[in-house]
């Protein structure tokens, strides 16, 4: 069967970054389980996984429009110390946050004094991403799958 939309798929991956560090891997582990044309997944993946079927095996590089997107300055601002209510902070920390397009995660990414530096980017924005991908399953979704916009059961990632 083909990866078309409304297709439950398992695939085993492997993350790498333009510099060939390794980001995140399911082998060794349960394979990761999305329902395909749902947008579970970043789009330029889910394109490439169009047309395969299990037992497929291949490489892609998607590039940061069509993963987490390029690197807005919008989302990066100065803010308060004032703002963490007296919590001892650190470059790098993360926090859930209302960012212009809802829920997200800041990164503090500068402390000056009382200033703050925060982006409110995906912390792979601006990246190509590089996947090896191997599609492990492919059956149709249950009609509930498809109500609820996600895959039920072992290996679902909700």
């Amino acid at each position: 069967m083909q990866i078309t939309d409304k297709t439950a798929v398992s695939i085993h991956y492997t993350l790498t970054n333009g510099s060939g560090e390794q980001l995140d891997s399911s082998r060794g582990e349960a394979p990761l389980v999305y329902l395909h044309g749902a947008g579970n997944i970043i789009a330029g993946l889910e394109a490439a996984l169009t047309g395969k079927q299990a037992g497929d095996k291949f490489n892609v590089t998607i590039p940061a429009d069509q993963a987490y997107g390029e690197v807005s300055e919008d989302m990066i601002q100065v803010v308060s110390r004032k703002m963490f209510d007296g919590m001892d902070l650190e470059v790098g920390m993360q926090f859930h946050a209302d960012v212009s397009h809802g829920p997200g995660i800041i990164t503090i990414t500068e402390i000056d004094g009382d200033d703050i530096t925060v982006d409110g980017n995906h912390p792979l924005a601006g990246e190509a991403l590089t996947f090896d991908v191997e599609v492990v399953e492919v059956r149709p979704a249950s009609a509930d799958e498809i109500s609820h916009g996600h895959i039920h059961g072992a290996g679902c990632h909700h």
